[in-house]
């Protein structure tokens, strides 16, 4: 193990699954002109530093380390620009709202799981007091507690419901 910046490459750049996010673009043969994982791998690393659009550009051009998370190997090449990366984030969108499938989920869920066997964790148990300790629910607009109230219901709604509900 290095760096922070290291770990995430080879532990999340490295086993994004791309194709999950084929579902985005033309069935014609063609492809996006900034590869998937250096935009969903910066994604990750702008919400978890608390970066906005600016900063995270910043790192980008600037920050060897960032570069390196999202597997850069020289100092001249930009991973996407800011419109690859906003249109990237519209199709997502349009994508959830059109299905109700969050692709980014999809890939944290992957990545857990994929982490979870090489670990060998057992999830099978949850100590009560880890899970309220970590719960952010205080901290939850009105808006964002009926949404997450939502998600959760979906989840663990049979086929036929969802159908029903829709």
């Amino acid at each position: 193990m290095g760096t922070e910046e290291y770990d995430f490459y080879h532990i999340i750049l490295s086993h994004i699954d791309e194709d999950i996010f084929s579902v985005l673009y033309s069935e014609e043969k063609s492809r996006p002109n900034a590869a998937i994982n250096s935009m969903v791998g910066a994604i990750i690393l702008q919400h978890r530093r608390g970066w906005t659009f600016d900063e995270l550009f910043k790192q980008l051009q600037f920050n060897i380390l960032v570069r390196f998370a999202l597997g850069l190997d020289d100092l001249e090449t930009m991973p996407f620009c800011r419109a690859t990366l906003f249109n990237f984030q519209n199709r997502l969108n349009e994508y959830y709202i059109k299905t109700g499938q969050n692709l980014l989920e999809h890939i944290f869920d992957a990545l857990t799981d994929k982490q979870l066997r090489i670990l060998k964790v057992k999830t099978g148990i949850q100590r009560t007091d880890s899970m309220f300790a970590a719960s952010n629910i205080r901290n939850y607009t009105r808006l964002q507690l009926l949404v997450e109230t939502l998600i959760r219901i979906d989840r663990i709604l049979k086929k036929e419901d969802k159908k029903r509900f829709r």
